[in-house]
Protein backbone atom coordinates (compact mmCIF):
# COMPACT_ATOMS: atom_id res chain seq x y z
CA UNK A 1 0.00 0.00 0.00
CA UNK A 2 2.62 2.39 0.84
CA UNK A 3 4.38 2.31 -2.68
CA UNK A 4 0.90 1.98 -4.93
CA UNK A 5 -0.96 4.76 -2.94
CA UNK A 6 1.15 7.48 -3.90
CA UNK A 7 0.80 6.65 -7.66
CA UNK A 8 -2.78 6.56 -7.45
CA UNK A 9 -3.83 9.42 -5.06
CA UNK A 10 -5.44 12.38 -6.19
CA UNK A 11 -2.57 15.52 -6.02
CA UNK A 12 -3.47 17.73 -3.09
CA UNK A 13 -3.72 21.07 -3.92
CA UNK A 14 -5.13 21.47 -7.67
CA UNK A 15 -7.81 23.23 -7.84
CA UNK A 16 -10.21 22.63 -10.48
CA UNK A 17 -8.68 19.39 -10.58
CA UNK A 18 -8.62 18.26 -14.64
CA UNK A 19 -9.91 15.00 -14.10
CA UNK A 20 -9.26 13.03 -17.19
CA UNK A 21 -5.55 14.02 -16.88
CA UNK A 22 -5.50 11.36 -14.28
CA UNK A 23 -5.51 8.68 -15.97
CA UNK A 24 -2.44 6.90 -18.08
CA UNK A 25 -4.74 6.52 -20.95
CA UNK A 26 -7.56 8.41 -22.52
CA UNK A 27 -10.80 8.17 -21.06
CA UNK A 28 -14.40 8.77 -22.07
CA UNK A 29 -15.82 9.29 -18.76
CA UNK A 30 -15.03 9.75 -15.00
CA UNK A 31 -16.92 8.20 -12.73
CA UNK A 32 -17.26 8.73 -8.79
CA UNK A 33 -17.72 6.37 -5.92
CA UNK A 34 -17.79 8.03 -2.57
CA UNK A 35 -17.22 5.79 0.85
CA UNK A 36 -16.35 2.74 -1.36
CA UNK A 37 -15.62 0.31 1.56
CA UNK A 38 -13.58 -2.35 0.92
CA UNK A 39 -13.11 -1.77 -3.40
CA UNK A 40 -15.44 -4.44 -4.19
CA UNK A 41 -18.02 -2.32 -6.43
CA UNK A 42 -15.41 0.22 -7.95
CA UNK A 43 -12.83 -2.76 -9.09
CA UNK A 44 -15.55 -4.62 -10.45
CA UNK A 45 -17.15 -1.14 -12.29
CA UNK A 46 -13.41 -0.24 -13.61
CA UNK A 47 -12.10 -3.81 -14.76
CA UNK A 48 -16.22 -3.84 -17.27
CA UNK A 49 -15.16 -0.68 -18.29
CA UNK A 50 -11.63 0.06 -18.92
CA UNK A 51 -12.80 3.12 -21.21
CA UNK A 52 -13.91 4.95 -18.06
CA UNK A 53 -11.80 6.76 -15.25
CA UNK A 54 -12.85 5.71 -11.64
CA UNK A 55 -12.01 7.98 -8.43
CA UNK A 56 -12.71 5.90 -5.62
CA UNK A 57 -12.95 7.97 -1.73
CA UNK A 58 -12.50 6.53 1.55
CA UNK A 59 -11.08 8.18 4.11
CA UNK A 60 -10.55 4.36 6.30
CA UNK A 61 -7.03 3.44 5.59
CA UNK A 62 -8.45 -0.69 5.78
CA UNK A 63 -10.87 -0.03 2.39
CA UNK A 64 -8.06 2.01 0.81
CA UNK A 65 -5.55 -1.05 1.33
CA UNK A 66 -8.16 -3.29 0.40
CA UNK A 67 -9.00 -1.38 -3.03
CA UNK A 68 -5.36 -1.31 -3.95
CA UNK A 69 -4.86 -4.84 -3.48
CA UNK A 70 -7.53 -5.56 -5.83
CA UNK A 71 -6.19 -2.90 -8.20
CA UNK A 72 -2.78 -4.71 -7.94
CA UNK A 73 -4.16 -7.97 -8.51
CA UNK A 74 -6.36 -7.15 -11.62
CA UNK A 75 -3.73 -4.77 -12.51
CA UNK A 76 -6.49 -1.82 -13.06
CA UNK A 77 -4.92 1.16 -14.70
CA UNK A 78 -8.28 3.16 -14.38
CA UNK A 79 -8.97 4.23 -10.96
CA UNK A 80 -7.66 6.57 -8.72
CA UNK A 81 -7.56 7.14 -5.16
CA UNK A 82 -9.05 10.17 -2.23
CA UNK A 83 -7.94 8.63 0.67
CA UNK A 84 -10.03 11.56 2.82
CA UNK A 85 -13.46 13.21 3.03
CA UNK A 86 -14.99 13.09 -0.04
CA UNK A 87 -16.40 16.77 0.73
CA UNK A 88 -13.28 18.10 0.18
CA UNK A 89 -12.77 16.25 -3.10
CA UNK A 90 -15.91 17.43 -4.57
CA UNK A 91 -15.13 21.00 -3.51
CA UNK A 92 -12.10 20.55 -6.65
CA UNK A 93 -13.80 18.86 -8.97
CA UNK A 94 -15.05 21.19 -11.90
CA UNK A 95 -18.49 21.53 -13.06
CA UNK A 96 -20.02 18.72 -15.07
CA UNK A 97 -17.42 16.60 -14.46
CA UNK A 98 -18.22 13.62 -13.60
CA UNK A 99 -20.84 11.22 -15.28
CA UNK A 100 -21.97 8.79 -12.74
CA UNK A 101 -21.59 9.02 -8.66
CA UNK A 102 -21.78 6.18 -6.54
CA UNK A 103 -23.21 6.55 -2.53
CA UNK A 104 -23.55 3.14 -1.34
CA UNK A 105 -24.34 1.77 1.89
CA UNK A 106 -23.35 4.78 3.28
CA UNK A 107 -23.26 5.52 7.33
CA UNK A 108 -27.03 6.18 8.08
CA UNK A 109 -25.49 8.51 11.29
CA UNK A 110 -29.22 7.46 13.02
CA UNK A 111 -29.81 9.84 15.87
CA UNK A 112 -31.45 13.21 14.37
CA UNK A 113 -28.68 15.08 15.47
CA UNK A 114 -26.33 13.39 13.99
CA UNK A 115 -28.39 13.48 10.23
CA UNK A 116 -26.07 16.79 9.45
CA UNK A 117 -22.99 14.20 9.15
CA UNK A 118 -25.32 12.40 6.11
CA UNK A 119 -23.41 12.07 2.78
CA UNK A 120 -26.62 12.67 0.88
CA UNK A 121 -27.95 15.79 2.42
CA UNK A 122 -29.28 19.82 1.66
CA UNK A 123 -25.73 20.54 1.96
CA UNK A 124 -24.22 17.87 -0.27
CA UNK A 125 -26.94 17.31 -2.97
CA UNK A 126 -26.30 20.72 -4.80
CA UNK A 127 -22.88 19.57 -4.79
CA UNK A 128 -23.92 16.05 -6.60
CA UNK A 129 -25.63 18.21 -8.89
CA UNK A 130 -23.31 21.19 -9.67
CA UNK A 131 -20.77 17.77 -10.60
CA UNK A 132 -22.69 15.77 -12.31
CA UNK A 133 -22.65 15.88 -16.25
CA UNK A 134 -26.14 16.69 -17.57
CA UNK A 135 -27.95 13.14 -17.79
CA UNK A 136 -24.87 11.87 -14.93
CA UNK A 137 -26.39 9.42 -12.91
CA UNK A 138 -26.43 9.01 -9.35
CA UNK A 139 -26.97 5.59 -8.00
CA UNK A 140 -28.00 5.47 -3.86
CA UNK A 141 -28.17 2.37 -1.89
CA UNK A 142 -29.29 1.51 2.01
CA UNK A 143 -30.15 -0.74 4.24
CA UNK A 144 -31.63 1.66 6.64
CA UNK A 145 -35.11 2.32 5.55
CA UNK A 146 -35.20 5.82 7.66
CA UNK A 147 -31.85 7.15 5.15
CA UNK A 148 -33.60 6.18 2.06
CA UNK A 149 -36.78 7.87 2.62
CA UNK A 150 -34.48 10.32 4.02
CA UNK A 151 -33.22 10.54 0.61
CA UNK A 152 -36.27 10.49 -1.57
CA UNK A 153 -37.76 12.90 0.83
CA UNK A 154 -34.36 15.57 0.56
CA UNK A 155 -33.86 14.86 -3.51
CA UNK A 156 -37.43 15.60 -4.38
CA UNK A 157 -36.26 19.08 -3.18
CA UNK A 158 -33.40 19.09 -5.58
CA UNK A 159 -34.80 20.15 -8.36
CA UNK A 160 -31.47 19.05 -10.85
CA UNK A 161 -32.57 15.22 -10.03
CA UNK A 162 -35.13 12.96 -11.28
CA UNK A 163 -35.75 9.79 -10.08
CA UNK A 164 -35.61 7.02 -12.20
CA UNK A 165 -35.53 4.19 -10.74
CA UNK A 166 -35.72 2.00 -7.45
CA UNK A 167 -33.75 -0.95 -9.21
CA UNK A 168 -30.94 -2.38 -8.71
CA UNK A 169 -30.04 -3.42 -12.16
CA UNK A 170 -27.73 -6.18 -13.37
CA UNK A 171 -24.65 -3.52 -14.14
CA UNK A 172 -25.03 -2.72 -10.05
CA UNK A 173 -22.47 -5.20 -8.27
CA UNK A 174 -23.40 -6.21 -5.40
CA UNK A 175 -21.03 -5.00 -2.03
CA UNK A 176 -19.89 -6.91 1.24
CA UNK A 177 -22.75 -4.57 3.27
CA UNK A 178 -25.67 -5.39 0.83
CA UNK A 179 -24.36 -8.84 1.21
CA UNK A 180 -24.09 -8.78 5.09
CA UNK A 181 -27.39 -6.86 5.19
CA UNK A 182 -29.45 -9.46 3.12
CA UNK A 183 -27.78 -12.43 5.23
CA UNK A 184 -29.36 -10.20 8.65
CA UNK A 185 -32.56 -10.14 6.92
CA UNK A 186 -32.67 -6.47 6.36
CA UNK A 187 -34.15 -4.90 2.93
CA UNK A 188 -32.05 -2.86 0.33
CA UNK A 189 -33.07 0.15 -1.26
CA UNK A 190 -31.54 1.35 -4.19
CA UNK A 191 -32.14 4.57 -5.67
CA UNK A 192 -31.36 5.60 -9.69
CA UNK A 193 -31.85 9.35 -10.37
CA UNK A 194 -30.69 11.50 -13.47
CA UNK A 195 -29.20 14.60 -13.48
CA UNK A 196 -31.43 17.41 -15.47
CA UNK A 197 -30.35 19.54 -18.06
CA UNK A 198 -28.80 22.93 -17.21
CA UNK A 199 -30.55 25.89 -18.66
CA UNK A 200 -29.09 26.79 -22.25
CA UNK A 201 -30.03 30.11 -22.06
Amino acid sequence: MAALLPTLAIPDGIAPLAVAALFPQPVRDVWLEIGFGAGEHLAVQAAAHPDIGFIGAEPFENGVAALLARVQAESLVNVRVFADDARLLMARLPDASVGRLFVLFPDPWPKARHHKRRMVGPATLPEFARILKDGGELRFASDDADYAAWTLEHAALEPAFRLQSRERGSDWPQTRYEAKARAAGRACAFLRYTRTPRDRA
